[in-house]
């Protein structure tokens, strides 16, 4: 029984050690199929298009209509590559280039199977 023991605490910190380098998945990361562009059954994301990645609104205060597109924040009224940021809602935003509206989906995908 004492050999036993003995083995255990030895075999222990190994044990330990191999388990901490046990590679774990963050459970906030979206899906693979939603972060690969290429993902069986969408289709390719237009060249160039931006994509919009975040947004942030809010009633009855000013100036908390905010999107990230490509990774820049952009708030309501600014410009973005030469569009203006129109619209920003829970999960979309409108870009206006001249007479031209460009919506962008927080989730393209999905925003691809909607009827409206």
């Amino acid at each position: 029984m004492r050999i036993r023991a003995l083995l255990l605490l030895v075999a222990m910190p190994a044990l330990c050690l191999a388990q901490s380098h046990a590679v774990l998945s963050d459970p906030t990361r979206p899906p693979a199929e939603l972060l690969s562009p290429q993902a069986a059954g969408s289709m390719p994301a237009a060249p160039g298009r931006p994509q919009l990645q975040s947004v942030l609104v809010g009633k009855g205060y000013e100036g908390r209509e905010v999107a990230v597109i490509d990774g820049e924040i952009v708030k309501r009224g600014e410009k973005f590559r030469g569009a203006v940021l129109e619209h920003v809602g829970p999960e979309e935003a409108v870009l206006r280039r001249g007479e031209q509206k460009e919506v962008l989906h927080l989730y393209p995908l999905a925003a691809g199977g909607r009827k409206k």
